[in-house]
């Protein structure tokens, strides 16, 4: 992760994944995001701390360009041309969200949501990359159930998978260890971990800063809408408690 006054001449780096300038979204009276800078390293692997209401999920779903801002502007560089913007049904198509709707159809079985997310962004052999999913989720045994009988944690499990399914070079994961058992976090750290080291690029949500120094390699805390610490890794829980409660309880 680099600071936005690293790059000040209005160029973008063909090194950066996703790049934000003024960045503003507000909801009527309410500013969520309030002139957000930043910009985020291709293959890097992001935390973003922060309290409730922060505007944490906000700049995920703008990234992922499922929200438009109201204000300034976002770039993501995530295809074959890192130097192209990408066009925002592409830029989609690139990256995988996980919120918190799963996105799951509850009527249609682990196996047929896969399959389902598969054939809409034109997996090339949608079942087998569902198995394969499945599988690596430790939800093989479950393939035929119906999702809508999932607990929060299985149904957790299986989102992300569908938001892996189409192979994205952008992940972004709102709260993804929210209702995970200690194997499914445990899991889920290593594959943030292993997807770090395809070259993937990574932006987390998380309160558990324990996670965050365990995979992420740069961190930003966000308070109301706004930055207030950037910190490069080597992370150090201790270190990132401490900035959090000065943050937090200079603006409380």
């Amino acid at each position: 992760m680099s600071p936005a006054s690293d790059r000040n001449d209005g160029s973008r780096s063909i090194d950066v994944a996703v790049s934000a300038r003024a960045l503003e979204k507000r909801f009527g009276p309410v500013a969520a995001l309030r002139g957000l800078d930043l910009d985020v390293d291709r293959g890097s692997a992001v935390a973003i701390l922060g309290p409730n209401g922060a505007g944490k999920s906000t700049l995920l779903r703008i990234a992922a360009g499922l929200s438009l801002p109201t204000a300034g502007s976002i770039e993501v560089h995530v295809g074959d041309s890192p130097a192209a913007k990408q066009e925002r049904a592409d830029m989609r198509a690139r990256t995988g969200f996980v919120g918190h709707a799963t996105l799951l159809s509850p009527e249609l079985s682990a196996r047929e949501n896969l399959q389902l997310a598969g054939r809409l962004y034109a997996v090339p052999d949608p079942g087998a990359r569902a198995a394969q999913l499945l599988a690596e989720e430790g939800l093989a045994d479950f393939a035929e159930r119906r999702a809508g009988t999932f607990s929060r944690g299985m149904a957790q499990r299986l989102s992300i998978a569908r938001a892996l399914v189409h192979d994205p070079q952008l992940i972004l994961l709102d709260e993804p260890f929210t209702g995970l058992d200690p194997s499914s976090s445990e899991r889920l750290a290593e594959r943030l971990l292993r997807l770090k080291r395809e070259g993937r690029t990574l932006m987390v949500t998380t309160h558990d800063l324990g996670r965050a120094c365990a995979f992420a390699d740069a961190a930003i805390l966000i308070v109301r809408g706004q930055i207030v610490q950037r910190v490069r890794g080597p992370l150090s829980r201790d270190a990132l408690e401490e900035r959090f409660a000065e943050s937090v309880g200079a603006r409380a």
